[in-house]
């Protein structure tokens, strides 16, 4: 494509965006100083819309870009759109004062819908891909003993144990050691199969107060398996209700199902990534864009985000936001314990 259509292009994709009006090739040349005249203009608008790239709705003069248009933008897009400075405070304490991973993931949905004004989603730390970050062994009376432990999503789990006889200092801290030399950096779903081989290095006497406690964070690696998502910003749907060709309550339905939103987000990287209209593998889905991110590691991403909204989408915008909001999740995570 040459140079100047995609200027044109562009025009008519912010316009759009902007406006919800079809272009014209006067409003181009007034407002976006391409220095070409309109006659040129439609010319080039013409060899836009034999490309797929815009089309006319009913017997309008002006043009609007198809999902493949928008496609094509996202993917020339060379600039991502600055954040305001209210954006950017917001971004920046959004996480200041979160008590547990549940306020992190409430706090990071509701930001999220507020700055875009579309729907928000953000899955869970995936407890497939969680790792164990520390285990702790605190006394809290001689006979009975908190078992704490903490992932690399900043999960923390704690169960307390009743022994019916007193527990050594020094026989805590030897398991605590062997239970960390053992767990740190293991997946939650490997650790049960990682805490069986330590049985048999404490001596017969011990053997059953370790099994308990050994049992007890075997047990806690797996509470949560299921992987979660959370929404926020709906309503942010009916400013939009003008772009639905069809009415807006299959797509409701849609983000109502676990298991969509799981597959939304399921393939993610830390790279951002948009799918746009009938790219869309969900049916009810497909007269909207979902831009999305991994966040919490560059190469294994714990969990994933992301906004959904109409195709005449502020993308620029959203690409932003979305990473902005991934990167201080991310660091959250890897710092907040």
């Amino acid at each position: 494509m040459s140079s100047r259509r995609l200027e044109i292009l562009r025009a008519i994709v912010d316009e759009y965006v902007a406006t919800q009006e079809p272009v014209g090739s006067k409003s181009i040349a007034d407002r976006h100083g391409l220095g070409i005249s309109p006659a040129t203009i439609r010319n080039e608008m013409a060899v836009l819309e034999e490309e797929g790239l815009i089309t006319h709705p009913h017997t309008s003069a002006g043009r609007i870009p198809t999902d493949l248009g928008y496609r094509v933008f996202v993917d020339k897009l060379a600039t991502v759109k600055p954040l305001s400075a209210a954006e950017r405070r917001a971004i920046e304490t959004f996480l200041e004062g979160a008590l547990d991973l549940d306020d992190v993931v409430m706090r990071t949905v509701r930001l999220l819908a507020d700055v875009t004004k579309q729907v928000a989603v953000v899955q869970y730390p995936s407890i497939v891909k969680s790792r164990v970050r520390h285990v702790e062994l605190v006394s809290l009376t001689p006979s009975r003993l908190m078992v704490i432990l903490i992932t690399d999503a900043g999960r923390v789990e704690q169960r307390v144990l009743e022994f019916g006889h007193d527990i050594p200092e020094n026989f805590l801290a030897n398991l605590r050691t062997q239970l960390n030399q053992t767990t740190v950096g293991q997946r939650l779903t490997d650790v049960e199969g990682k805490l069986s081989t330590l049985l048999a290095g404490f001596k017969t006497g011990d053997r059953q107060d370790v099994g308990v406690i050994i049992s007890t964070v075997a047990e806690m690696s797996m509470e949560k398996p299921e992987e979660k998502v959370v929404l926020a910003g709906t309503a942010n749907l009916a400013r939009f209700r003008e772009d639905f060709t069809a009415q807006i309550h299959p797509i409701l339905e849609a983000l109502e199902e676990q298991v969509v939103l799981l597959r939304l987000l399921g393939d993610v990287s830390d790279t951002v990534q948009v799918r746009i209209g009938h790219e869309q593998s969900e049916q009810n889905l497909r007269q909207t864009s979902l831009v999305t991110v991994g966040y919490g590691s560059d190469l294994n991403p714990m969990g994933a985000l992301g906004v959904i909204g109409p195709t005449r989408m502020d993308y620029a915008g959203s690409i932003a936001a979305v990473s902005a909001v991934a990167r201080y999740v991310g660091r959250y995570m890897n710092e907040s314990v």
